[in-house]
This record gives structure tokens, C-alpha cells and sequence, in this order.
């Protein structure tokens, strides 16, 4: 990676299947450049020297003119910028053409000051992140909310304006599994250099329990089912209605398996797993005395095993566990995030330049 202060490389890795055409072209005109340069000031150079003022050369017989010289010099670099052109709009061509629908995979980007928001298809958001798997096509669908953005990928070799008012696509194929940056490539702001952030390349099983997570690279896998139902209550904040005592929100919660429940009707039944089950997916069915149809429904939006899990909690909560605080009061004590990404803390805390650029572990 170099010394001391050169700890950088010429370019960025390669990381794409577009990458390594895209260096070919940049590596072969830098060169050609660079013979050009060297020649052109080699030769002056040379003649200043020369025929400098007082050296003793032969000026007689200037030559005026040479139409072979004049040819060559005229006809080699229009040769090599027309097959530049040619190689560039191919490469162009290739890099502008979106994949196939149905072979990759579609995600939309929002850029605006001074963050990127991205949206998966299939509803996992991400600040300032981006994953995919790796060999698999990707398409990125942007537009801006306020000023003009462009979104670099540097290994990708990848960049396109970010507009507002109007759709721009960009597509890229990653080839190596990695962590790499993302960046504007346009000047947008006082903040412009901290809208930066991350792309995570996962092989195709990292991806998919980065789904399963639902797109929470923090968050833990649970080792009981127990666990698992703990993580559901948190994310649908039940601790707001159900805390450790009965309240004008909702009943409690705390030691409820096993004992016996009155609704409003008049009824009773005893809370079993099925009592839960039926509270849980269809709420309006039993309400219990004291209180009105308040609690949403989850018959459609939460699945079996999910209801599981959430019943071994339930039956794990007692007042004193500490699980009942609400997540609107906890989320709006300063220097609280409890259902925040690590992401969204870092946002929110410092530079994105700074938070975007640090390890997992340097988070934790």
C-alpha cells in the first residue's frame, strides 16, 4: 500500500465486471498522454538547446515545410483519438445499458442534504448504506429531493447525476465481496464531503441472512425462541400500550399466561396459547373488559412462527423485567436511541464523514 505518507493507491480496487474496462481505457490514454507530453518536451528541449542564442550550428538552408512529417503528425493522432472514441463510446455503451429486469436487482436512491437514502424492493431501508450480493447485477433508480448529487462508487467504477425532478439510472455488477465507499461526485453544499457512506458486497449466504435480519447487519441472532419473540416486541414497540400495569392504553401483559381474562361482553376465558394467538391476529375478537378496539390488527402482517416466538415472551414478562418502557418516551430522552440503527446513531451524532468510514467493531 506505499510508506508513510503514500499509503494510497493509484486507483481505487477493481471491484465490478465493468472495472477492469474501464482501467484499460484510463491506464492506455494516460500513457499515450504521457508518451506525447515527454516527446513533445524532449523535442523542445532539444531544438532550444541547440539553436539557442550564440551556439555555433548551420542555419542555412531552414527547412520551411515536410508533408510526410505533416501527415504523420496529423494522421497518427487522429488515428489514435478516433480509436479512443470508439473504445470509449463501447465502454460507454456497455456501462449505460440496464441489466435484464429479471436478472438483477432493483433498489431506489434518494440523494439529498446530505445523506443517501436507499429502498430495497422488498421494503428494507437503508441511511447512508447500500448492500448487495455479490455477481449479481444491480440497478439503481435515483432522483434528488432538494439540489444536484451525483453517486460515486469509486471501486465500482460507477457514477451518475443525482437530479432533481427527474429519474437517472445507474448499474453496476460487483465481483468482489468487500466493504466499499460510496460518495457525491457533485458539489451540493457546505456538507458535500461528509455525504459519504458505505457498500457492503455479501456473498449470496450473508445476504441472505442479512435479509432474514430484515436488513439489521447489527442485530443479534437469537440463540431461543424466547429471544426471538423479544426482538418482534421491540420492533413493533408493544411496550407502548403494554407496559408492567394495566393503563388507559392497554391491558398489561405481565404474568397473563394461564390466568383467567374478562372481556367486554361479559365472557371469560382462560389466556392460553390460543387466546394469545387470536389477541394477537385479531384483536377485535376479544376485547378485554375496561378498554375499546384500539390495538391494530397483525393477522395479515405478522406470520406463524413470529407468533411463536412472541408468546414464549409474553410468558417470560413480569413486571419487574424492565421490558415495559415505552419506546415514544425512551426514543425522546436525549442521548437515547434504543430502536435506532447504528447507523442512524452515527448520523445523528457526528459527521457522516466520520461515522461512515468506521469499522462495526469501532462502533461498538
Amino acid at each position: 500500500m506505499g510508506w508513510g505518507p503514500f499509503q494510497y493507491g493509484v486507483q481505487p480496487e477493481a471491484a465490478s465486471a465493468h472495472a477492469p474496462y474501464y482501467d484499460a481505457l484510463f491506464i492506455t490514454i494516460t500513457l499515450l498522454l504521457l508518451l506525447f507530453t515527454v516527446g513533445t518536451v524532449a523535442a523542445i528541449i532539444y531544438f532550444v538547446t541547440k539553436y539557442r542564442r550564440g551556439t555555433k550550428v548551420d542555419r542555412k538552408n531552414v527547412i520551411t515545410h515536410h508533408t510526410g512529417l505533416e501527415l504523420i503528425w496529423m494522421g497518427v493522432p487522429l488515428v489514435l483519438a478516433l480509436g479512443m472514441f470508439a473504445w470509449s463510446a463501447r465502454n460507454f455503451i456497455s456501462v449505460r445499458t440496464m441489466p435484464d429486469p429479471a436478472e438483477s436487482t432493483e433498489i431506489f436512491c434518494i440523494g439529498k442534504k446530505w445523506m443517501w437514502h436507499f429502498q430495497h424492493m422488498n421494503g428494507v431501508r437503508e441511511n447512508n448504506e447500500l448492500t448487495v450480493v455479490v455477481g449479481q447485477p444491480v440497478k439503481i433508480t435515483m432522483i434528488s429531493q432538494d439540489v444536484l448529487h451525483a453517486l460515486y462508487l469509486p471501486e465500482m467504477r460507477a457514477q451518475y447525476h443525482v437530479v432533481p425532478g427527474r429519474y437517472t439510472d445507474l448499474q453496476f455488477t460487483p465481483t468482489k465481496p468487500g466493504k466499499y465507499k460510496i460518495l457525491c461526485a457533485m458539489h451540493c453544499g457546505t456538507q458535500h464531503s461528509e455525504m459519504v457512506g458505505q457498500l457492503y458486497v455479501l456473498t449470496p449466504t450473508e445476504y441472505a441472512e442479512w435479509l432474514e435480519k430484515g436488513g439489521n447487519r447489527y442485530k443479534t441472532k437469537p440463540t431461543t425462541v424466547a429471544e426471538a419473540g423479544k426482538q418482534i416486541w421491540e420492533e413493533k414497540q408493544c411496550a407502548n400500550c403494554h407496559t408492567g400495569v394495566d393503563n388507559p392504553r392497554a391491558p398489561s401483559l405481565a404474568g397473563i399466561f394461564g390466568k383467567e381474562r374478562v372481556f367486554t361482553d361479559g365472557t371469560k376465558r382462560k389466556a392460553d396459547r390460543d387466546y394469545i394467538r387470536e389477541s394477537i391476529k385479531m384483536p377485535h375478537n376479544m376485547i378485554t373488559k375496561g378498554y375499546e378496539n384500539t390495538m391494530p390488527v397483525y393477522g395479515g402482517t405478522i406470520t406463524e412462527p413470529q407468533v411463536l416466538a412472541l408468546i414464549e415472551y409474553i410468558k417470560t414478562l413480569t413486571p419487574s423485567t424492565g421490558d415495559f418502557e415505552r419506546q415514544d418516551i425512551v426514543n425522546s430522552i436525549p442521548g437515547t436511541n434504543r430502536d435506532n440503527s447504528n447507523v442512524d446513531v452515527a448520523n445523528q451524532g457526528q459527521s457522516a464523514g466520520n461515522a461512515q468510514f468506521r469499522s462495526a467493531e469501532d462502533k461498538r
